[in-house]
């Protein structure tokens, strides 16, 4: 059966997540079904990392397994008309190895996260950025950021359902990036890992706006990071501000695409 590697688009507001569950909307559901229009026994599809509730993605890349051999162009097409009633959409499509796998061929994942700093609620943006009424101290936050980069035991900023075998990972990269337009001061988080543990993003973001506001200094990140202990984690932020943003493979699946 030829593999493809489909790169995937999509607003996770309505959506209890990526993974398939009975009798709940999911990304994964949404795809499968669009697929089952076009070849009706085909397989469960295999994804790069499992997205929570209300979590977004700009580049989930997903791979699934077809009788009839596609071109890549027409298959993209194909999915994309029937998933045309979902916020879902496949913004790329490339044949794939047959041993080629979207989540175990990874060799990075990068997230990103939004937050809109104005006091005016945010109509336009709304469900898709963490909306923070305060002014932030963006110099402290970047150092309390700083603290986390680098091979860590990161227990503290991982949830207590989270089912990773080992609590310690590789954070490359935590970048606050500012950017200032008519509709306010937005702050974008860039963070990339090999891979990360559940609500890990969302626990990093929270807390550093914790450092933002002042509750918090940036040396006590450190501290919090050092006591690898979930209660000495600061809040875990809102989902809608995050988003998959890219997964990296040895060979760009796509290239060319």
């Amino acid at each position: 059966m030829p593999r493809y590697a489909l790169r995937i688009e999509y607003n996770g507001g309505p959506f209890r997540g990526w993974q398939r569950q009975r009798a709940l909307p999911t990304v994964q559901g949404a795809v499968e079904t669009a697929l089952r229009r076009l070849e009706p026994d085909i397989p469960g599809i295999g994804a790069a990392g499992r997205t929570d509730t209300g979590v977004h993605a700009l580049g989930q890349v997903a791979h699934c397994d077809l009788v009839r051999d596609w071109a890549p162009f027409r298959l993209m097409e194909a999915l994309n008309f029937h998933l045309k009633a979902e916020p879902v959409a496949v913004t790329a499509c490339a044949h794939a190895a047959d041993d080629w796998h979207a989540r175990f061929s990874a060799t990075h994942r990068r997230y990103l996260f939004r937050m809109l700093v104005r006091r005016a609620p945010a109509s336009l943006e709304s469900g898709l950025v963490w909306q923070v009424r305060r002014d932030l101290d963006v110099d402290a936050m970047r150092a309390g950021a700083a603290h986390l980069v680098g091979h860590h035991d990161f227990t503290t900023f991982r949830s207590t359902v989270c089912q990773a075998k080992s609590p310690v990972k590789t954070l490359d990269m935590l970048e606050i990036e500012e950017a200032r337009g008519l509709s306010g001061h937005e702050l974008r988080f860039h963070l990339k890992a090999r891979s990360f543990l559940h609500n890990q993003v969302r626990s990093i973001v929270g807390t550093l706006e914790r450092v933002g506001v002042g509750a918090w200094h940036p040396d006590d990140v450190h501290a919090a990071l050092d006591a690898r202990d979930r209660a000495a984690c600061g809040p875990v932020c809102p989902p809608q501000g995050l988003y998959l943003a890219e997964v990296g493979y040895p060979q760009d699946p796509f290239a060319g695409a």
